[in-house]
């Protein structure tokens, strides 16, 4: 039988990025402590960045690895069917200690064109922020491709973005082609498909380190921008204590917010796929009939399709991502 598996966390270098990381995920890992770590990626099916199992007999094994060999009892029979061995979703944990630039992502069909390549349709759970921390989100009203792009040449496109004064627990969805960045000052849980294809359109006029402007994809991102841009991005639900809320259920993922103090037992028997469980707030145990794991605030687990029941206890937030 399998049980819930833990995995190494790769940090990636990134210009905005702080020393947090390091502190939260960087024990034991062969990294260069002087350099500013902006992502922390805790479970990832893309090729060249494949997560490593740290715990129990798997260990040492990559996560295509594991498909290749337990298919559905590992991932649900369906969507083995879907992705083969393929993991069909990536989950980060960001510290933002500059803004990032603003960006957006193409959906699956422009990807697969362009890059062979999924889309990348995203959420965002905040677990940490300075006070005043903003997001930029969309649009604030339609706009046509013309009026972008004089914005972007005389640096007034945050003047037409929406922007969003962000607390702890609050929670975003964007969908891919929206346009989008995350200001300094934010720490916060990405959930996103299995895709890292980003095109940069505005950059603050930052330099990177040898004093160069970074590269942009304006041309790009043209046709991956939805320019109307209307949809609704605030997710932020607040459950009752031992029950949960649903914060968004999608073709690409679904997900709940639990917040539990004590116990709380959750049926899996009706999904055909795995479930990951991410600590938002607070330490918890994650039982199973294959076993036993604790997670630490930021961390996660993966808890096998075959498995029927998990039982989460401890007290805090955490966030239950699936597929349907």
């Amino acid at each position: 039988m399998l049980y819930p598996l833990k995995f190494r966390p790769r940090l990636k270098p990134r210009i905005w990025g702080g020393s947090t990381l390091i502190a939260q995920k960087g024990k034991g890992l062969r990294i260069d402590r002087s350099r500013q770590y902006g992502e922390s990626w805790d479970l990832s099916g893309i090729r060249g960045d494949l997560s490593v199992v740290t715990n129990g007999m798997l260990k040492g094994n990559n996560i295509e690895e594991l498909i290749e060999v337990y298919m559905g009892d590992l991932v649900g029979e369906k969507i083995f069917e879907r992705f083969g061995v393929v993991f069909p979703l990536l989950f980060k944990t960001l510290d933002a200690q500059d803004t990032l630039s603003i960006q957006v992502h193409p959906d699956d069909e422009l990807a697969a064109e362009r890059h062979n390549s999924y889309g990348k349709s995203e959420m965002w759970y905040i677990t940490n922020c300075s006070e005043g921390a903003e997001l930029y989100i969309g649009f604030k009203r339609p706009v046509s491709r013309e009026e972008f792009i004089d914005a972007v040449v005389t640096n007034r496109l945050p003047e037409l973005l929406n922007r969003y004064e962000v607390k702890r627990g609050d929670v975003y969805f964007i969908p891919s082609g929206t346009i989008h960045t995350i200001g300094k000052g934010i720490e916060l849980i990405e959930i996103q498909q299995a895709s890292d294809i980003t095109y940069r359109v505005y950059d603050w006029d930052r330099v990177d380190s040898e004093g160069r402007p970074r590269e942009l994809h304006t041309a790009l991102a043209i046709d991956a921008i939805d320019f109307e841009s209307e949809d609704e991005y605030v997710l932020t639900k607040a459950p009752e204590v031992n029950s949960s809320v649903e914060l968004i259920k999608r073709d690409h993922f679904n997900t709940n917010l639990i917040a539990i103090d004590g116990e709380y037992v959750r049926d899996l028997a009706k999904f055909d796929s795995f479930a990951v469980y991410i600590a938002a707030e607070g330490d918890f145990t994650i039982s199973t009939d294959g076993g036993s794991e604790k997670i630490n605030a930021g961390e996660l687990v993966l808890i096998p399709a075959e498995l029927n029941e998990v039982t989460i206890t401890g007290k805090g937030r955490i966030l239950e991502v699936f597929l349907e």
